[in-house]
């Protein structure tokens, strides 16, 4: 025989309540209704107003290593490009305040080109927050820049299922038109259900221009030269729609055709092409 306690009871009783209040009763016995989420509210985040992180690249030489690190290799990279990533300074160098990124014709590890992607892993890895890059893009049939973020831990597994935020990608084939595009399971490019938009800036290879996300709990907003150009707000249905709670690292590179870069063939009577970058900041998000 049992012998339940008043307080016994109250548990018993709130268990049951609980219970109720995400089951269904049917003939056969209860069904399990898992609860709706929905969207969070937009509290209306905002920024410090001075950099957590930055790098105004005001040192000669390499990339400073507290900063900075590279993906290196030629293994295409999923989008069968045709560089091969090295971490030296023939393709990425600081002098006169500029970073700059240089992809080269050069034969190296069995590819064609060379070229950097330089990231911030493990030195800038953040949850939300406003990041701003000011960047002068390479000229020419077959240059894909990009400056973009990827999950660092891959917490919801391998990509699409962790997210990417693309904050500027250009082809060369299509110049001065400047892409912003978020990547998740369930709004990713090869089922043609991503989050996307294409402004047209000119003179993106003659002049620098800003890039920035503002990326909070709520939306994630693409700006260009301080214009909104996308938001993608979060609908609350889990982390296929939106896996960007997690922390982010921010990566830049100049890939040499590729899938996308290279759909209308590479030009190689334009190389070496380079991105010039003046600064990175980035901003942490003010908590509500």
């Amino acid at each position: 025989m049992n012998y339940f306690t008043r307080a016994g009871f109250a548990a018993v009783a709130i268990t049951v309540i609980a219970l109720s209040s995400c089951s269904k009763k049917t003939d056969d016995g209860p069904i399990y209704v898992p609860p709706v989420v929905g969207p969070p509210v937009d509290k209306g985040w905002s920024f410090e107003s001075s950099p957590n992180w930055a790098d105004e690249f005001t040192n000669t030489g390499a990339p400073l290593t507290s900063n900075w690190d590279y993906d290196t290799g030629g293994s295409g990279w999923g989008n069968n490009e045709l560089e091969f990533y090295t971490n030296t300074t023939n393709n990425a160098s600081v002098a006169n305040g500029l970073l700059t990124i240089t992809a080269k014709k050069e034969n190296m590890g069995g590819m064609a080109y060379t070229s950097s992607r330089m990231v911030t892993r493990n030195k800038l890895d953040a949850l939300y927050g406003r990041f701003e890059i000011k960047a002068k893009l390479p000229l020419g049939k077959g240059t894909w820049p990009a400056i973009w973020m990827l999950p660092t831990d891959r917490f919801y597994g391998d990509w699409p299922k962790s997210g990417e935020i693309d904050i500027m990608e250009h082809v060369g084939y299509d110049q001065d038109m400047v892409h912003f595009t978020t990547h998740s399971e369930a709004y990713y490019f090869k089922i043609n259900t991503q989050k996307s938009s294409t402004k047209k800036i000119d003179g993106v290879s003659t002049a620098f221009h800003l890039y920035r996300v503002d990326w909070t709990p709520f939306a994630i907003r693409g700006y260009f030269d301080d214009v909104k150009v996308f938001e993608f707000a979060n609908e609350g249905t889990g982390y296929k729609a939106w896996p960007f709670d997690k922390r982010f690292h921010l990566l830049l590179n100049v890939a040499v055709g590729g899938d996308w870069g290279g759909a209308q063939g590479v030009d190689d009577s334009i190389w070496p092409q380079k991105m010039e970058v003046d600064y990175v900041r980035y901003y942490k998000m003010i908590e509500k």
